[in-house]
């Protein structure tokens, strides 16, 4: 487990947004990692950099990515996930259960050690606490804790116990409750929990549903979560009894394609719309963002309508990334002016 305890600059307390903000600015979770994080943990992989430092180093950048996310205007931080690698491998090495594989194909020359569950999965001690807290410590902005779902982390491991897709996905459901109350506890009151592959097994729907309600039962906290590329028509609106309360959805990459779906069936979740595609390293002008949260306000109204990225900003690089949220806040702050 990462150890983030260090002193902050600024004391925990509860963070909200305004009630009357529309349109608040976000991004999905992850930001890029600059050189020198990715070197550091390039050198403690081949034991010449120890623990203690790259943790400095990660504590470091985190505070530097909250610094950027304060000076840009947005309105919801991450962290940045300075301090995770994959999003199921993270959770699986601090989760009992669990052992890690070698290298995976995802997509393109992109890999990742895939999960294997040897045993009974359990919730040893809080994962991310630390971080959250240490988040809190070094901004005044209300802050959003980002969990890996249980059906991601089940459909994404090698199944080497439980023998059904069910009883693992349910099983880590409720060790991911586990984790999600711990961080409520600390303050949290913004949760996302993602679960990208929903989408993919329109079949298994009920199942992510019924998981997905074991990980949010009497949360005191705003829940969110992110779902990447599928079938969507094929779960659309089955969707909707995801027990969340806001959907974070890549619209951009698709040319706005949910848009259409979502006109079928009336969209009653909060949005958190992507308007800007990070897959292309084209920075999108100003107009062409503004057409886009345009594009989703003709769908759900401003009062339930968040504005950020599609997910993988961390493919970017640093200068892209900057760029992109700059002409996505301006875009936000011309509509809100226009509401």
């Amino acid at each position: 487990m990462s150890d983030a305890s260090s002193a902050g600059t600024r004391p925990s307390q509860e963070r909200l947004l305004p009630a009357d903000l529309r349109l608040p600015l976000s991004t999905i979770g992850s930001f890029p990692k600059p050189d020198r994080l990715k070197q550091a943990r390039a050198g403690f992989a081949r034991g010449v950099l120890d623990a203690e430092e790259l943790r400095r180093i990660e504590r470091e950048e985190t505070a530097a990515c909250l610094r950027l996310q304060e000076s840009l205007g947005l309105d919801l931080l991450v962290d940045g996930e300075m301090y995770r690698g994959d999003m199921t491998a993270y959770f699986a090495e601090n989760i009992e259960g669990f052992r890690i594989s070698g290298l995976v194909r995802s997509y393109g020359n992109r890999y990742y050690r895939k999960p294997i569950v040897s045993g009974p999965v359990r919730w040893p001690r809080p994962v991310t606490v630390d971080w959250f807290r240490f988040a809190l410590e070094h901004t005044h902005l209300p802050v959003k804790a980002i969990l890996t779902g249980p059906y991601t982390m089940m459909d994404w491991s090698f199944d080497e116990h439980y023998g059904s897709r069910e009883a693992l996905a349910m099983a880590l459901a409720e060790v991911i409750h586990q984790e999600a109350a711990a961080l409520v506890e600390a303050g949290a009151r913004y949760v996302q929990i993602d679960e990208p592959a929903v989408s993919v097994r329109p079949d298994e729907i009920d199942l992510a549903i019924r998981a997905m309600g074991t990980v949010t039962a009497g949360l005191g906290a705003r829940t969110i979560t992110h779902i990447c590329y599928g079938d969507f028509p094929a779960i659309y609106p089955r969707l909707l009894d995801l027990p969340v309360d806001q959907f974070t959805l890549e619209l951009s990459n698709s040319d706005l394609g949910l848009l259409e779906l979502f006109k079928t069936s009336p969209f009653t979740k909060e949005l958190g719309a992507g308007v800007l595609d990070v897959h292309s390293h084209k920075v999108e002008p100003v107009e062409l963002v503004r057409e886009r949260i345009a594009a989703a306000l003709a769908v759900v109204p401003a009062s339930r309508l968040f504005v950020n990225p599609d997910c993988g900003l961390k493919t970017r690089t640093p200068e892209e990334a900057e760029a992109k949220l700059k002409s996505m806040i301006q875009a936000t702050r011309e509509v809100r002016r226009s509401l």
